[in-house]
């Protein structure tokens, strides 16, 4: 088995350097060509991490990635956000890579000083989704991004003056909310692997509150979820929101006070043996939650079927 090598790309001038391209014509910000990419022989073998945002659509990548449980190939055109100090590679397909086409859009933070976007950036979640759960455009949509990134391309080869900074800046927002659309838009149209995400959620926190060792694992948390569900965190939390509207937390609670309900009306446990029994440390937690969701008592609630 090869051992993966991490390599960390400080500049976009670097990242320039290494893949056998010029230098950017600035420092900060530079659009690239992704079929003019000199191709390394050791890509499968490296995890990278970058000290700028890197957005860009690739096509004849010649590899596939993961999206929930099933494989994509890039036929499709394919969508990455990868934020500053974010770990990821790529899995190759034996095989010479051929009709590469696409762009990247690399911005360093620098470059963002003085301006809402410097701050904002980071509300757009999809920043922190994991590489395998890239935005899938259609040809519609995709040619509104490149359209867009275009014009951040122009700005970027024409004359910098005073407006040029505000300029690109617009631009790239732009960018941000039409892939917030498009993700939301993806939510919902792939309604398969959505759903059957949403049905594997329902059974894992059925099995993991029926389970007797609840009391020493104690309450299931959002990144053990995702984790057995093969996503992010926060692509869960945001494909639940918007099919359910409920977060992914909110779910757990929900699963949570139907066990506590179903308890407190059938045994006669009390509130504190249920609340170990589902995992809390702490009894007065548990009712605090319980009085929370439900607007009453654990007490005032079992008090109904006596």
């Amino acid at each position: 088995m090869v051992k993966m090598k991490t390599q960390k790309v400080k500049t976009i001038s670097e990242f320039h350097r290494l893949r056998g391209l010029p230098p950017p014509e600035h420092p900060l910000i530079s659009v690239v060509d992704y079929a003019k990419i000199v191709r390394q022989p050791d890509l499968g073998q490296v995890r990278w991490v970058n000290d700028f945002y890197h957005i860009s659509v690739k096509r004849g990548v010649n590899a596939k990635l993961r999206y929930g449980q099933q494989a994509y190939d890039f036929d499709e055109g394919v969508m990455f956000f990868i934020a500053p100090a974010q770990v990821f590679s790529i899995e190759e397909d034996s095989g010479p890579a051929t009709g590469r086409s696409g762009w990247m859009l690399l911005i360093h933070p620098d470059f963002l000083w003085n301006t809402a976007l410097a701050k904002n950036i980071r509300r757009y979640e999809y920043f922190d989704y994991a590489v395998n759960e890239a935005l899938f455009l259609s040809e519609k949509e995709e040619e509104t991004v490149s359209n867009i990134v275009a014009h951040i391309q122009q700005e970027c080869h024409a004359n910098i003056d005073k407006f040029s900074k505000q300029i690109i800046i617009s631009h790239v927002e732009t960018l941000l909310s039409y892939a917030e659309r498009f993700y939301h838009r993806q939510f919902i149209t792939r309604e398969r692997s959505s759903h059957q995400l949403l049905s594997r959620l329902e059974e894992l926190l059925t099995d993991h509150f029926n389970n007797e060792e609840i009391a020493v694992k104690g309450l299931p948390t959002v990144q053990y979820i995702s984790g057995r569900l093969n996503v992010s965190p926060r692509y869960l939390s945001s494909l639940l929101k918007t099919l359910t509207g409920q977060s992914a937390q909110q779910h757990i609670h929900n699963k949570l006070i139907e066990k506590a309900k179903e308890r407190l009306s059938v045994t006669e446990l009390s509130v504190s043996e249920i609340a170990y029994a589902l995992g809390f440390g702490h009894p007065q937690s548990f009712s605090k939650l319980f009085k929370t969701q439900t607007g009453q008592t654990p007490l005032a609630f079992r008090a109904k079927f006596n």
